[in-house]
């Protein structure tokens, strides 16, 4: 559900936020005249925070009867590459008119004036984001398990677009696609971490020394999981959209399913993982286990997961560099999202699951 955000968030002008000690992320009056030159809406600006995101932030905004939805990176400093929402937007753009489940680009901007960093907005999508609970109507066994498909199903469309079809030659390079991985995440743990964790750089060694053949390069989300898409409130179940492609290049789409499984929660995993609270609805009965998912996915695509395991330590060790960049923010004030102060003792956590799935656990059940 929405919420209303910190009054600190958002001011009505430049004024008022050049002289708070902590830069505001919604500046109403150009914000209003921006959206004036894009003929989105009228009036007035009423923000809200939604969404769980702890990285980019999405608002929704009404003005009278319109309603928008805004992206913007955090408040800076921002780690180098990261946040990058205008390339984001970009990716949206290309993939509209494809079977990709996207919602639509209504405009972007690059003027920093208007609320100090690029952002763009885009379509309201109706519909469910299951984190804690399943829509009454989709709040079956039957319906559980045709929103696990649904999920699997609508990440197999996303790796069958043609991407060059879609103007994203040139996006990214579509090979060696793992060895940059692991060249760019090293780079952001020099610039992230805030204490010394040799477990990160020995599971970065670990997948370095065991990298897999990688299929044909297609476009990869990079952080999808049941959180990031929203289905539809009435059975059967359908995934209506797929957000927050931050992360988003073209690449190796078994990085996607790696991420998809380990983000996964299983019925009989223990409650005290990382993800646990992420989608811990996926426990109840009719949701998938990995395995048939593993297996949903190679049947949609043609494509095998013999290195799965690969891929899933990949997940984390990228999950526990990203998340130290984010905690940073925390420690030196630049983000108040509480639920960031956990990744002190998170990330490390996180690095250390990754090491364990390196060594035999997980894969496809637990």
């Amino acid at each position: 559900m929405p919420r209303l955000v910190a009054s600190p968030e958002i001011v009505d002008t430049p004024a008022e936020a050049a002289g708070q000690e902590r830069a505001p992320l919604i500046v109403r009056e150009p914000l209003a005249a921006f959206l004036d030159s894009q003929g989105l809406g009228s009036g007035p600006v009423e923000a809200e925070r939604i969404g769980e995101g702890h990285s980019n932030v999405t608002y929704l905004l009404r003005r009278g009867d319109t309603r928008l939805v805004l992206r913007r990176p955090p408040r800076p400093p921002l780690p180098p590459s990261a946040h990058d929402v205008l390339r984001e937007a970009r990716l949206l753009a290309a993939l509209e008119g494809t079977h990709a489940r996207t919602p639509r680009i209504l405009a972007t901007c690059d003027d920093e004036t208007v609320l100090g960093v690029p952002f763009y907005v885009m379509e309201e999508e109706q519909g469910h984001v299951i984190t804690s609970e399943v829509p009454a109507a989709l709040d079956s066994d039957q319906e559980r398990a045709r929103v696990g498909e649904e999920l699997v199903d609508a990440l197999a469309e996303v790796h069958s677009v043609d991407w060059r079809a879609a103007g994203l030659e040139g996006f990214a390079k579509p090979t060696g696609y793992l060895g940059r991985q692991l060249r760019r995440f090293n780079g952001l743990w020099e610039h992230n971490k805030t204490r010394e964790l040799q477990i990160v750089a020995r599971v970065g060694d670990w997948l370095a020394a065991n990298l897999p053949d990688s299929p044909e390069a297609t476009i990869v989300h990079g952080d999808y999981r049941l959180g990031n898409v929203m289905v539809g409130t009435e059975a059967p179940g359908r995934v209506v959209a797929v957000f927050d492609w931050e992360l988003a290049t073209i690449g190796d789409p078994l990085a996607d399913v790696g991420y998809l499984t380990v983000t996964w929660v299983g019925r009989d995993d223990p409650e005290d993982t990382m993800f646990s609270n992420l989608s811990a609805v996926t426990r109840e009965p009719g949701f998938p286990s990995r395995e048939e998912m593993v297996a949903r996915y190679e049947e949609a695509s043609g494509r095998t997961m013999n290195a799965l395991h690969w891929y899933q330590t990949l997940a984390l060790w990228k999950a526990a560099v990203f998340m130290e960049g984010n905690y940073k923010a925390f420690v030196a004030g630049a983000s108040d999202d509480e639920y960031l102060a956990m990744f002190d003792e998170g990330v490390p956590a996180l690095a250390q699951k990754a090491w364990e799935i390196a060594q035999g656990s997980l894969g496809g059940e637990t």
